[in-house]
């Protein structure tokens, strides 16, 4: 067996691994999800986990990190992806591609991000801040877009990006909540549906942004 195959190998059998984790631990949270439950929804024996994990807290971090790049992967980057495209429209496919994730799993499991920042920012505090990290980037990503929107006159210079941006993420994460008790993507929708108009409440009109800054805003 050549280098290159046993890596291979080895690359499909920690995926395995985490796949099966990250399958538990999204539907029954981590204190609730063993190791005996990784290996056994896995398939892989004792001995190759510990060779990939020396613990259940390494393989924590691993699945905060793959459902972190699942997320970015799904949402911010290709919602972003163009530093040329309208901002606002950049937001609402941002939102429309959250929306869309509930509605293929029906809601089931909410937010895999939220679910581990509520359960674990309590009680270990390297989680914590791991995933700290992640709602931090991801209101980066919102507030880069709602500055180049207030830059570009598609919104008012009174909105504060950075507050604004925080308000979205809050206000999608208690709608993925909402729409996990209550099994029903249309309360997600409407959630949704109201934060982008919201967003209008900062809108500058074409007319406004045809007729470019007045005077007063040049001096």
């Amino acid at each position: 067996m050549t280098v290159e195959t046993k890596r291979a190998r080895g690359a499909v059998t920690r995926d395995q691994i985490l796949d099966a984790a990250a399958r538990l631990i999204h539907l029954q949270g981590y204190h609730c999800t063993s190791l005996d439950d990784v290996l056994r929804e896995s398939g892989v024996g004792k001995g190759n986990f510990y060779y990939y994990f020396k613990s259940k807290e390494e393989l924590g971090y691993a699945i905060i990190d793959r459902v972190t790049r699942g997320f970015l992967a799904a949402t911010l980057e290709p919602a972003f992806a163009d530093p040329t495209a309208d901002p606002v429209g950049q937001v609402h496919e941002f939102l429309d591609r959250v929306v869309e994730i509930q509605r293929e799993r029906n809601c089931a499991g909410g937010c895999p991000l939220g679910n581990l920042a509520s359960e674990l920012s309590e009680v270990h505090e390297g989680f914590r801040q791991r995933l700290c990290e992640i709602f931090v980037e991801w209101r980066r990503g919102l507030t880069a877009a709602v500055r180049r929107g207030a830059a570009e006159g598609r919104l008012s210079n009174a909105c504060d990006p950075a507050a604004l941006a925080e308000f979205l993420v809050a206000g999608l994460e208690g709608a993925i909540l909402l729409g996990k008790v209550s099994k029903d993507v249309s309360v997600l929708e409407r959630c949704v549906a109201e934060l982008k108009r919201h967003l209008t409440l900062y809108a500058e009109p074409a007319s406004a942004r045809a007729a470019g800054p007045v005077a007063g805003d040049l001096a």
